[in-house]
């Protein structure tokens, strides 16, 4: 139960009931000799993915499988549409997790070895602690 409450006099408390997540995960990891913060969040029926090196969201994108196409359907939420990061990862792991998937890839694009490393560290998190996804 999530009860909101306000310090402003002419607006009323409110609840509401629904399961705002299931497990939360925050590994760290060395790679290219940066120190890269993962955020997961597990939701009921899909996830939030966060990657980043510092705490900051500059997009969003959510993926999900479709029984029309084979490809899962994905579309930016926030951030800048010229950079197709999010939106492609987060096709990836919806086609391997079934799932609806929320990911924020804060981190500058150019590194292309390091995107391969955090793809990789997230799918041995993934392998690890499939309950967490």
């Amino acid at each position: 139960m999530l009860v909101v409450e306000s310090s402003f006099p002419h607006c009323t408390p409110f609840s509401a009931s629904f399961p705002l997540y299931t497990q939360l995960k925050k590994p760290s990891s060395h790679l290219c000799d940066r120190a890269v913060h993962f955020h997961v969040m597990s939701l009921q029926d899909c996830f939030l993915v966060w990657v980043g090196f510092s705490p900051s969201l500059r997009n969003l994108a959510m993926a999900m499988c479709s029984r029309y196409d084979t490809v899962p359907l994905s579309t930016l939420i926030l951030g800048d549409k010229s950079d197709p990061t999010s939106s492609s990862f987060a096709q990836r792991l919806a086609m391997k997790t079934k799932k609806q998937v929320f990911v924020s890839i804060s981190i500058p694009t150019t590194d292309s070895q390091l995107l391969l490393l955090i793809e990789k560290r997230i799918k041995q998190e993934m392998e690890t602690f499939p309950e967490k996804f």
